[in-house]
C-alpha cells in the first residue's frame, strides 16, 4: 500500500482527550510565574487599560501557534530543526541564542517565583525550595517516559483555575473592563509601550513556537503508527483537524487565565494605589490584605501549579532548539544515554536559572526584559516560521492555507508595530 493509501488510524482514546495534546500544554505553560508577573505588574500599573491586548492576540496567538504545530507534524522536525536545514547558519544561531537567553531569564525568575510562593504558603527557606523545585522538573524531564509526562502536565493546567477562583472572589467591575476592552485608554509612554510588547511577549513567545512544534514530533517518536504527513498523508485529515482544535482550546485558556490575573490585580492593587510589582509572589502577597486569605491562597498555589507545568517547557524548548541547531538526538523520548547532549542542556539551563538565585543576578529583574526580548526576537522568528510553512520545498502538499498564512503575517506585522512604538517612545522620552 503507498503512502498516499495509508489509511487514517483509529483513535485509542476519545476525541476530546485527543485535542487536549501539544496546544494545552503549550498554552498552559505560558501562563508561567514569569508570565503572572507581567500580567500582573500590567493590571496593578494600568488598571483595565492593557485587557484589550489579551483579546487581540487570541486569533493571532492561535494562528502562529497552529502554523508551528503543523510544520511538526508534517515534517517531522522541530522548528530549529527546520531553520538550520532551510536558513543560513549564522542568522539560526542569533536568534536561538536569544531565545534560549530569554529562556533562562525566565527558568530563573519562575523558580524563584515558586520558591517565594511556597515559603508564604508554609514558611521555610525559599531557597531550599529553588533546589528542590529544579531538581523535581531535571528528574522528571530525564527519567520519566513521555507519554506519562505529558499526561501529567496535562493534570497540571488545572491548577491554573486557581486564577479563575481568584477573579470570581474579589470585586471587579465588569462594566469597566468591558469599555477598556472595546475602547482602551492607550497611554503615549514608553512604560505603557514597554509593558505592552512584554504582554505580548508573553503571550506570543518564541519559545512557545519551539515547544509545540516540539511536542508534535515528541508524538511521532513515542507512537510507532504516528509518522510525518510527507510519508504518511493518509494521516493529515484527522492529524490537522487535531492541531487546529487543540490549538485553540490551548490558546484560548491561556488568554482566559492571563485576563483572569490582570483583571484580579486591576480590581484589587491597582485601585489600591499598588502600582509596582516585581514577581508573582509579590502579587499574591500584595493581595493578602486587599483580596483576603482565599483569594492569596489560591494567587500563591497557582504559581506553584504553573511553574511545575512551564519548567519543563522552558528548557525543553532551550534544548530542542539547541539540539536540533545543532544536529544532535533530541526527544523527551530518547533515552538518556542516547542523548546526553540533549538532556544536558535541559540540566543546564535548569541548572543556571536557579543558580541565579543564588548568585547576586536578580533574575526578577531581569524579567520584564526576558519578555521585551521575546517580543522583539519573536518577529524574525515569526517570519521565518510563516515563510517555511508557506514552501512546498518543505512541507510538500501540505503548505498552509492563505488565511492562515495571512493570520501569521497579521502577527508579525502586529508585533512589529509594537516593537518601534516601543523604540520611538523610549527615545522620545
Amino acid at each position: 500500500m503507498s503512502a498516499a493509501e495509508e489509511p487514517v488510524k483509529e483513535p485509542k482514546t476519545p476525541w476530546l482527550l485527543q485535542v487536549l495534546g501539544p496546544g494545552l500544554i503549550t498554552g498552559a505553560s505560558d501562563d508561567d510565574p514569569s508570565g503572572i508577573a507581567t500580567y500582573s505588574q500590567a493590571g496593578a500599573q494600568f488598571g483595565y487599560a492593557t485587557a484589550w491586548t489579551l483579546v487581540v492576540t487570541y486569533p493571532l496567538m492561535c494562528g502562529i501557534q497552529e502554523i508551528s504545530g503543523i510544520i511538526g507534524r508534517v515534517t517531522g522536525w522541530g522548528i530549529a530543526g527546520n531553520l538550520v536545514r532551510h536558513q543560513p547558519g549564522a542568522l539560526v544561531k542569533l536568534l536561538v541564542g536569544l531565545m534560549i537567553l530569554a529562556n533562562v531569564c525566565n527558568l530563573g525568575a519562575d523558580l524563584g517565583a515558586m520558591g517565594s510562593a511556597l515559603t508564604l504558603l508554609i514558611g521555610g527557606p525559599s531557597g531550599l525550595y529553588v533546589i528542590g523545585f529544579a531538581a523535581l522538573s531535571i528528574l522528571l524531564e530525564v527519567f520519566l517516559r513521555y507519554a506519562r509526562y505529558a499526561n501529567v502536565l496535562k493534570w497540571l493546567t488545572l491548577s491554573l483555575l486557581a486564577y479563575v477562583g481568584s477573579v470570581l472572589v474579589v470585586g471587579v467591575s465588569w462594566s469597566e473592563v468591558g469599555l477598556a476592552i472595546v475602547w482602551p485608554k492607550i497611554e503615549p509612554t514608553a512604560d505603557y509601550a514597554t509593558i505592552v510588547v512584554a504582554v505580548l511577549g508573553t503571550t506570543i513567545s518564541p519559545y512557545l513556537f519551539f515547544w509545540q512544534a516540539g511536542l508534535e514530533v515528541e508524538e511521532q517518536q513515542e507512537e510507532e503508527e504516528i509518522k510525518p504527513l510527507r510519508i504518511a498523508p493518509g494521516q493529515a485529515p484527522g492529524a490537522l483537524r487535531r492541531i487546529k482544535w487543540d490549538t485553540i482550546v490551548g490558546m484560548g485558556l491561556s488568554n482566559l487565565i492571563a485576563l483572569c490575573i490582570m483583571i484580579t490585580t486591576a480590581a484589587t492593587l491597582h485601585a489600591h494605589g499598588v502600582k509596582d510589582i516585581q514577581s508573582a509572589s509579590q502579587a499574591a502577597e500584595a493581595l493578602k490584605p486587599i483580596a483576603g486569605e482565599f483569594a492569596f491562597a489560591l494567587f500563591a498555589c497557582g504559581i506553584i501549579g504553573t511553574g511545575l507545568l512551564a519548567l519543563p517547557s522552558l528548557a525543553g524548548s532551550a534544548a530542542y532548539a539547541l539540539g536540533e541547531a545543532a544536529r544532535w538526538p533530541v526527544g523527551l523520548d530518547q533515552r538518556p544515554r542516547r542523548a546526553k547532549a540533549f538532556y544536558g542542556a535541559i540540566m543546564l539551563a535548569t541548572g543556571i536559572g536557579a543558580a541565579m538565585n543564588f548568585i547576586g543576578i536578580d533574575p526578577i529583574k531581569a524579567l520584564i526584559w526576558s519578555a521585551v526580548l521575546n517580543g522583539v526576537a519573536a518577529v524574525p522568528i515569526m517570519a521565518m516560521v510563516v515563510r517555511m510553512a508557506t514552501r512546498t520545498g518543505i512541507m510538500g502538499g501540505f503548505t498552509i492555507s492563505r488565511a492562515l498564512a495571512i493570520n501569521g503575517w497579521v502577527g508579525t506585522g502586529f508585533m512589529t508595530v509594537a516593537v518601534l512604538v516601543m523604540f520611538a517612545t523610549m527615545f522620545a522620552d
